[in-house]
């Protein structure tokens, strides 16, 4: 996904360009507002109600769901405006699906400029499960569009586990400039990771988000919520005279807890998944270690025997290349274990809350019963 972003986005020019014309300049009261030079910085961002609904339906219909952001930043806010999804390909052959996914970004960018919609890509979004969302696709994807759009765009994460509760839950986040700085570098290793003290928790920073509902849909919303006498739901099923037109939910007296299995599940798959990962960086540290102490061994065996011919009259051996004969490798990069500490992070937390809340259910059912 990221590589195929990459070759849709625009890149930056490296012609030098002829003498631009001159223009009047932006009144000072319109200076705030038209934000050309993208110096005004992001302080929030505005999901509009059209662009919610399409991602909660985008996700119901596919469960890893991703697509990109249409909109407009002005003043600070990056207002979304609409949104298309992106399509997902699997068992295919990766450069048939770049070019597939290029093809199909073009073309939807190209319809919806044609109808004088907006076409400005301003992000992406990606659903997840359990607010785990830290991988390395979404993490290459968003570092492509900080270098490459205004504001560098943002990310909006939506948590499917979340709105199967009745929360419809919706972030926006951006890497951090100290991520970044390491990220263009590809220097992961644990003295680089010690130098700028980064952690899992430093890699993303969150953006403020609203969501913002035009006068018609909440007119539209109030006349659902609003008590009709004419509603299917009446007295013989409810026991009261006048009920609204959204059949009611009683997802909070539920006492099941059938998905902190499933949750326990992730967290036990994380640790052996980081379990894993260190093991990896410790054998190749191992080898690191290794090749280190031949290379000290050869120089000092090198020293001893110039000292010697040294002291017989004889020259010294003439200094020879050694990276040729000992290749030490670079240090492990720890990226991958950030990666997990943020998924088994997210997943405990998500654990606390449920449980938590199913905890209070449960002592609040048996205090019910009891009297």
């Amino acid at each position: 996904m990221a590589a195929t972003l990459a070759a849709s986005l625009p890149a930056p020019s490296t012609v030098t360009a002829p003498v631009a014309p001159t223009y009047e300049a932006i009144p000072p009261s319109m200076s705030t507002a038209i934000d050309v030079e993208a110096e005004i910085p992001l302080t929030c961002v505005q999901l509009d109600a059209l662009v919610v609904s399409k991602i909660i339906q985008h996700s119901q219909d596919a469960a890893s769901a991703h697509g990109l952001l249409l909109g407009l930043d002005l003043e600070g806010t990056l207002e979304v405006s609409n949104s298309f999804p992106l399509p997902n390909h699997t068992n295919d052959d990766d450069e048939k699906v770049s070019k597939s996914l290029v093809r199909y970004q073009t073309s939807m960018l190209r319809s919806l400029r044609e109808v004088q919609g907006d076409d400005n890509v301003v992000g992406f979004y990606q659903a997840t499960s359990l607010g785990a969302f830290y991988n390395q696709s979404l993490i290459d994807t968003q570092a492509i569009h900080q270098e490459r759009l205004r504001h560098g765009g943002v990310v909006i994460v939506h948590d499917l586990s979340q709105t199967a509760r009745g929360t419809a839950s919706f972030r926006a986040f951006k890497l951090t400039p100290s991520f970044m700085d390491i990220y263009k570098k590809s220097n992961f290793s644990a003295t680089s990771l010690v130098h700028r003290r980064l952690t899992f928790s430093s890699i993303l920073e969150e953006v403020p988000l609203r969501i913002r509902t035009n006068p018609l849909l909440s007119s539209f919303l109030n006349g659902l919520a609003a008590p009709s006498a004419t509603s299917p739901y009446t007295s013989a099923h409810l026991g009261s005279p006048a009920t609204s037109a959204i059949p009611p939910s009683y997802a909070v007296l539920d006492l099941g807890n059938s998905g902190l299995a499933r949750n326990l599940e992730h967290v036990a798959e994380s640790i052996d998944n980081y379990r894993t990962e260190e093991g990896n960086v410790a054998y190749a540290s191992r080898q690191i270690a290794r090749e280190k102490l031949r290379l000290e061994t050869h120089l000092a065996k090198r020293r001893e025997e110039n000292a010697q011919r040294v002291s017989q009259g004889l020259n010294p051996l003439p200094e020879e290349d050694v990276s040729r004969t000992f290749k030490i490798p670079p240090d492990p990069s720890r990226l991958e274990s950030l990666l997990l500490l943020g998924q088994l992070d997210a997943y405990a937390k998500t654990l606390e809350s449920t449980a938590g809340l199913g905890l209070a259910k449960m002592y609040a059912a048996r205090a019910g019963h009891t009297t």
